[in-house]
């Protein structure tokens, strides 16, 4: 009879402790808990619109966080991000990146986006040309300042700009597709509405100073062949599948031997030209982006 009973405590007390378990992952996971739930989508922020710096007149000034400007330190200003965000800032024109920290508060003048500080301006090209078109999204808090490497999918983010003549915008951009060949027809037109959103409002923010010391442009080279056969095979193969598209042939002397270079554009934005060379090698048609030489 004990040994029964000793039997039924020991049953009851591993249903009770059972029940326990169960009600506290109930509660682990009930809503409004701190557990995080697995997020469904990761969706980027992004900021298109124009970029300016600011240097050594600013130095050990302290900015609107309280802390002290650093011209030798990768931080920017922004009118509304909250203080300590961290941002991928790619400048268009060259497609060279780098990743900042909002510390301030600002630009308040011609519709810019932001103002970077001088560490974080020259990687990008920005001290030069005083001001530039950039695309910046929002990374990580962990995500270490400096250069960075230029994003993979820079032509998509680009394109997705809700408001491609807007002097600036904000958006957000989904996880891109990966690209097949029954994705042309949409990818076409897509290209071509990104080759037609020309920079008409947007050079109205632009200033003499920047069109003199920026690059003209960037054109896709689209083979190289000392067969000028093969060139114009090529060439008249670009123009029957986007024949919006300025397809050339150039000749050139490498090493001794005469080449014909088949060039496509020019486009004002590298991102132009990027989603273009993607499209081109949906149809098997290699190459490679190149920056015209500067004005």
């Amino acid at each position: 009879m004990i040994l029964f009973r000793r039997l039924q405590v020991l049953v009851l007390s591993s249903c009770f402790f059972f029940l326990l378990t169960l009600l506290g992952a109930s509660a682990r996971t009930a809503p409004g808990t701190t557990k995080a739930v697995p997020a469904t989508s990761t969706a980027t922020t992004v900021l298109r619109g124009r970029a300016s710096w600011y240097g050594s007149y600013f130095q050990g000034r302290r900015t609107t966080s309280g802390e002290r400007y650093n011209r030798f330190k990768y931080t920017c200003a922004h009118k509304t991000l909250p203080f300590g965000t961290r941002l991928r800032v790619t400048n268009v024109k060259n497609g060279k990146s780098v990743i900042v920290r909002v510390t301030d508060r600002g630009p308040f003048r011609h519709q810019r986006i932001l103002d970077l500080s001088e560490a974080a301006a020259k990687p990008l090209g920005v001290v030069d040309c005083g001001a530039t078109t950039v695309v910046a999204e929002v990374v990580a808090p962990e995500t270490p300042l400096g250069p960075a490497s230029t994003p993979e999918n820079l032509a998509a983010l680009f394109a997705a700009d809700p408001n491609p003549d807007a002097a600036f915008t904000t958006y957000t951009v989904a996880p891109a597709a990966p690209i097949s060949p029954a994705d042309s027809a949409a990818r076409v037109a897509a290209t071509a509405t990104l080759i037609a959103a020309s920079t008409s409002t947007k050079a109205e923010v632009i200033t003499s100073t920047e069109s003199v010391n920026c690059p003209a442009g960037f054109l896709i080279q689209a083979g190289s062949f000392i067969d000028a056969a093969n060139a114009q095979s090529v060439q008249a193969r670009i123009k029957s599948l986007m024949p919006e598209l300025n397809v050339t042939i150039s000749q050139d002397l490498l090493d001794g031997r005469q080449r014909s270079r088949v060039l496509v554009g020019q486009f004002g934005e590298r991102p132009e030209a990027e989603a273009v060379r993607q499209q081109l090698l949906v149809w098997g048609i290699g190459g490679l982006v190149r920056e015209v030489a500067l004005r």
